[in-house]
């Protein structure tokens, strides 16, 4: 540790504590409260599992942030806070100084450490700092279960030794922990290996879930019982799963897992990256909506016509704030289907993605009136289209009116291509001098980036943004 960042006089005393560890616990019940953070922190750093075990069911507050303590899990002294657990869980009613409820295995909560250390000056939320309010009835009746927080990353892996631990301490003590995961990513796991692990997680607490199965759709048809019972998911993302509605027992597997959907009271945004089984079927999966969504994201796949007016007219997209349709090839569709569609969302959309689309100068023109009147915009991304010099700079002028719009993607106007497609750099600086000039008459204030790319942040000196005086 520099010397101009010296560690605080409580952490120094906490180490000097340890070194007789019998004496460091043996004083934890006069341990004032503001000194346990630097004092559970000085255990983890120094291995100290007997004092670990000894501090958790005396800790003074609701939530133990263990994960962000740990820069990668370590079983030894996950263990020592287990057995602190089941020290406190083996006692019928709350002990004189104990209020955790909550231990927090996820690398979160770095703010309540920095604050005991010292560390940039960060505060913590209120509800890691303030202890739990007494409840006079709670002392006289066994406790509630326990919370224990983890993130899930599930893949064909072997699970860590770690989280084998932690799965088998769990659900032999089933009736007092609940072992909740917010966010669940599972990646090409064995279908065996998922419905052990889930059988044990606390599936009503999971908010966001991300399916990516290299798989066909039968897995996401097995899956299917289990997102059921996921009734509080918010954000639902399917990645990459492969199918077609022209296979009978594929349409059977995605009607097994759409109707799952219905359960999902709570969802508010939906992802499909490279859904390779949705064309065709878009209406299948809005038919389950049960609520409005606040964004959907539909990329790098194929979709009929049928589709977009499927969802042009879907009720349950009234209110969207965020919209991505990257990588969806709309130039065969009518132009007026996009029209439609942001009409239907103009009062809501902060956001529109609609990068390698394949959109013309016909499609951005059958749009732009509709594209112009959505007044909560914030972010339009357009990059990867074939478009004109005058078109994109009509572009511009409708969407001058905007307030709220800053940040503008847009692609180098086709001509700034020679007739072989190659990007002639000369051609392509006129261009955005002849784009800054406008920029200059326009009634507010902007800067847009265009580029021959995609991505704007390609690290390519010829993708940068323009405005008046750059």
């Amino acid at each position: 540790m520099s010397v101009h960042n010296p560690p605080r006089l409580a952490i120094l005393a906490a180490i000097g504590l340890l070194r007789d560890e019998p004496l460091a616990i043996s004083t934890l019940e006069f341990l004032p409260t503001e000194l346990y953070p630097p004092l559970f922190m000085a255990a983890v750093f120094g291995r100290h599992r007997e004092t670990l075990k000894a501090m958790v069911p005396a800790w003074p507050f609701a939530r133990l942030p263990l994960g962000s303590l740990m820069q990668k899990p370590h079983q030894g002294t996950l263990q020592a806070v287990l057995e602190g657990l089941d020290v406190l869980l083996a006692q019928k009613v709350h002990p004189r100084r104990g209020k955790l409820r909550v231990l927090d295995l996820r690398n979160t909560s770095q703010d309540f450490w920095n604050m005991w250390s010292g560390g940039k000056g960060h505060m913590p939320s209120s509800s890691l700092l303030v202890p739990v309010a007494e409840d006079m009835s709670r002392k006289r009746h066994p406790l509630t279960p326990l919370e224990v927080y983890i993130e899930l990353c599930l893949t064909k892996k072997p699970l860590e030794k770690f989280l084998t631990y932690l799965f088998r301490w769990v659900e032999q003590r089933k009736a007092s922990i609940h072992l909740c995961c917010k966010k669940m990513k599972i990646i090409s796991m064995s279908k065996e290996n998922m419905k052990t692990v889930l059988r044990i997680v606390k599936l009503d607490c999971v908010q966001m879930v991300k399916l990516s199965f290299t798989q066909k759709l039968s897995t996401l048809a097995q899956f299917a019982p289990l997102l059921g019972q996921m009734s509080n998911v918010q954000s639902l993302i399917l990645s990459r799963i492969r199918g077609s509605a022209v296979e009978e027992q594929d349409h059977q597997d995605l009607l097994q897992f759409t109707s799952q959907i219905l359960q999902l009271r709570n969802l508010r945004n939906l992802g499909m990256e490279a859904p390779f089984f949705l064309e065709g079927c878009l209406d299948q999966m809005l038919r389950c909506l049960k609520t409005p969504l606040d964004n959907i994201s539909i990329t790098n796949c194929l979709l009929t016509e049928s589709d977009l007016t499927h969802l042009s007219w879907c009720p349950k997209i009234c209110q969207l704030k965020g919209l991505n349709l990257s990588g969806v090839t709309l130039t065969d569709f009518n132009p007026k289907l996009l029209q439609v569609l942001l009409e239907k969302v103009a009062g809501t959309l902060e956001e529109l993605d609609l990068n390698l689309c394949g959109i013309t100068d016909v499609h951005l023109m059958g749009f732009l009136p509709a594209l112009s009147c959505c007044s909560q915009l914030r972010v339009l991304t357009m990059c990867g289209n074939l478009i004109s010099m005058a078109v994109l700079e009509s572009v511009l002028h409708h969407t001058d009116r905007l307030p709220d719009l800053n940040l503008e993607l847009y692609p180098a106007p086709r001509e700034s291509y020679s007739s072989l497609g190659v990007l002639h750099r000369e051609r392509f600086a006129q261009i955005k001098a002849k784009l800054r000039v406008i920029l200059t008459y326009l009634e507010r204030p902007r800067k847009i980036w265009v580029s021959p790319s995609p991505c704007p942040h390609c690290g390519d000196d010829m993708c940068g943004h323009l405005s008046p005086n750059t």
